[in-house]
């Protein structure tokens, strides 16, 4: 019988792990403790439902609905001088809460402080775009769509920046595997010469640490030339390279000129 493994994260790679290893958790400290952060929380809630708000690192953490996402940074923009959308992204949730943890990461410049967004939003669903509030969102909203395949509404050019436009799926998802799915593994095979073609090339080779010595489409090394189609199964012959002798140059303290005199 087939050992059966979980597919909620194909991900997840833990080879060795020490069970009498505690992880240190990150001290949490009241927004209370910081007169600045306190002051900015309150000007929050007058405008959107606050769900938790806590300092960790030196930050406040803030979690909203998502529905209010557009509204809860115009504010921190507008009244709490967070001018600046250092980051954007998204965390898959799925298996253990349902749901993605969208955060922005917000800069303010004038007070000196840093501030996390977040809101949890389910599969399927949308946020509003923030690209009118800050320019910084409109790339990584556009990867978070293509990582992730959450969409942002009002989006002014809302399509995939990594990917091709055909892909299927969502590489940063936990249910996406590590090296690509099946699809991944003919899509260039299938783009180029077609799937008639897959028998005699045979499926890609996705995974970056494999060396193909015998491979003659690779960048030739130097000094071991080979070109296309030779047949090196009997090793490969050293040749001279009389170019890097005259190409490379052998740099002293006495190769540069000083002007005697400037103009």
């Amino acid at each position: 019988m087939r050992k059966y493994t979980p597919k909620d994260n194909v991900q997840k790679k833990a080879y060795y792990t020490n069970r009498y290893h505690v992880v240190p958790s990150v001290p949490t400290f009241a927004v209370e403790s910081d007169e600045v952060f306190a002051k900015q929380l309150e000007i929050l809630k007058a405008k959107v439902a606050v769900k938790s708000a806590k300092i960790m690192l030196g930050q406040m953490i803030v979690e909203i609905n998502a529905e209010d996402n557009f509204i809860a940074l115009e504010t921190l923009k507008n009244e709490c001088d967070y001018a600046m959308l250092s980051e954007m992204s998204a965390v898959d949730y799925l298996a253990k809460n349902g749901n993605f943890e969208v955060f922005y990461q917000l800069l303010n410049l004038k007070d000196v402080k840093r501030m996390r967004v977040v809101c949890r939003v389910a599969k399927g669903q949308a946020v509003e775009s923030v690209v009118p509030l800050y320019k910084s969102a409109n790339f990584a909203e556009r990867e978070m769509f293509d990582m992730f395949g959450i969409v942002s509404n009002n989006h002014p050019f809302m399509k995939r920046i990594l990917m091709p436009d055909d892909w299927e799926g969502h590489p940063l998802l936990k249910t996406y595997p590590l090296q690509g799915d099946e699809f991944a593994s003919w899509y260039e095979v299938d783009k180029i010469f077609g799937k008639d073609a897959r028998e005699a090339i045979g499926p890609e080779n996705r995974d970056q640490a494999k060396i193909e010595r015998y491979d003659t489409k690779r960048f030739s090394r130097v000094g071991y030339e080979v070109p296309f189609g030779a047949d090196i199964s009997k090793g490969e012959t050293k040749t001279e390279i009389e170019y890097s002798k005259t190409l490379l140059v052998d740099y002293t303290k006495n190769s540069g000129k000083q002007l005697d005199n400037r103009k």
